[in-house]
């Protein structure tokens, strides 16, 4: 009942930084989908846009977007709890079927949902053994069923799977430390006001 209470008084203090990261979190999507068909070293008419993730190894450009929400997603749970980040989930998977290309749509729409909600249900699972272990692996599964999901739908073929898979492991590996000063500072900032 006392972590409930210490819980929801967290979240009245900082919603400001819940709300940041809820947009963050939603717009990284429809992002991640602009890029994939505008921006990259190398792009195909009608996408995609590919960048080198690894020497020799190509990866559709939005790939760090698609990492970094993953990572997102478990800030937002931090940040406002896991109600909020299902709701975030289902609104940012809604709003990557209605702003992506016909080409993107479905296979964008469908990974992010299931990764996002693999990514929350390992995340709560383990969050106990701590917020870096449980941000890392649920996001490591989250990448994988992302860029299995989205290769095979978007382009019909798994040629694409290492990029996917290594660009956004590196976001992940990236912004996950950066996670961690995020909420480390949120507590500090916490007790100052308690």
């Amino acid at each position: 009942m006392m972590s409930s209470a210490t819980d929801r008084d967290r979240r009245e203090a900082f919603r400001p930084l819940g709300a940041i990261t809820i947009v963050a979190f939603v717009l990284s999507v429809p992002v991640a989908n602009w890029m994939v068909l505008n921006v990259g070293s190398t792009c195909f008419p009608d996408g995609p846009c590919l960048i080198p993730v690894w020497p020799g190894v190509l990866a559709p450009s939005g790939v760090a977007l698609a990492g970094l929400s993953l990572v997102l997603r478990d800030l937002v749970q931090e940040e406002v709890g896991v109600r909020w980040a299902f709701a975030a989930v289902l609104v940012g998977a809604i709003i990557a079927a209605l702003v992506a290309s016909p080409q993107l749509a479905v296979a964008s729409a469908g990974a992010f949902l299931v990764a996002e909600l693999a990514d929350l249900l390992i995340y709560t699972a383990m969050r106990r053994r701590g917020l870096f272990v449980a941000s890392l692996a649920s996001s490591m599964v989250g990448l994988l069923l992302d860029s299995l999901i989205f290769v095979l739908v978007a382009f019909g073929s798994m040629d694409l799977l290492l990029g996917q898979s290594l660009g956004k492991a590196w976001m992940v590996l990236a912004a996950t430390p950066i996670l961690f000063l995020i909420r480390r500072r949120s507590r500090v900032v916490a007790a100052r006001l308690a």
